[in-house]
């Protein structure tokens, strides 16, 4: 019966979903070249959070915990564990006042309605992993740009997506990297629990009824540190958090 309804809730929220990402294209577009960036980015927050809520319509639920005092006048790194595509917009959403800017798989960059011109428009770094110098490239344009306008970067180490909730190692190459462009970012690890559990195996069938949640934890001065110990410390953190 349990499957009987996440194929029937999946069906709903899908068909949302698409209607979401098509409305939202279209107003991304619009704004953009109407109104500016500034106008773009309301449009993608308004976008991640209808995406969120809509998880409502599963029956699942979701929780965000801030970390309170996050500075705006310096540049944030965002690390995380990496579950789910679903990971994502909460972050968006609920940091909304940092303008988060993602790492992200060039692949990503065409072919999604609205999550792809917002990666090609919101200055993503777009790395081609096959690539790694062209990678390292990208992140570094991205640390120099959110240096410049004390934006935030968000990085998910383990780059790829651990469904089953077994944390894989994170590489430090990619917040290496930020550091040098941004050497005054703060550090700030995100616990990220459900979402794997949500989207186990492509985006059909979601299970329904879960329970998901995002907690940002204290963050870390790098300075006295050396990059790799900042994303064992942000990673050994994720790891307690994720055990309570």
């Amino acid at each position: 019966m349990k499957k009987v309804i996440d194929y029937l809730l999946s069906c709903v929220y899908l068909l949302y979903f698409g209607l979401v990402l098509v409305v939202f294209h279209v107003a991304q577009v619009v704004a953009f070249h109407a109104f500016g960036k500034p106008a773009h980015k309301k449009t993608v927050d308004w976008m991640n959070a209808f995406i969120a809520y809509g998880w409502y319509i599963t029956g699942s639920t979701i929780r965000f915990q801030q970390q309170p005092g996050l500075p705006t006048d310096r540049p944030i790194i965002f690390i995380a564990n990496h579950q789910s595509m679903f990971d994502i917009s909460p972050i968006i959403w609920f940091l909304r006042r940092h303008t988060p800017v993602f790492v992200s798989k060039i692949e990503l960059a065409h072919g999604i309605p609205g999550v792809s011109y917002n990666l090609r428009k919101s200055g993503a770094a777009l790395i081609d992993r096959k690539d790694p110098k062209q990678a390292i490239v990208e992140i570094a344009r991205l640390g120099k740009f959110i240096k410049e306008h004390n934006f935030s970067a968000v990085i998910f180490p383990e780059g790829t997506r651990s469904s089953s909730g077994q944390m894989r190692p994170f590489v430090t190459g990619g917040v290496t990297t930020l550091l040098k462009r941004a050497p005054n970012a703060l550090v700030v690890p995100i616990a990220v629990r459900g979402t794997g559990h949500f989207n186990p195996k492509g985006v059909f069938p979601l299970r329904s009824f879960s329970k998901m949640s995002w907690k940002v934890l204290p963050g870390i001065e790098p300075a006295g540190h050396t990059p790799d110990e900042v994303v064992q410390l942000a990673r050994e953190a994720i790891v307690s958090e994720l055990n309570t």
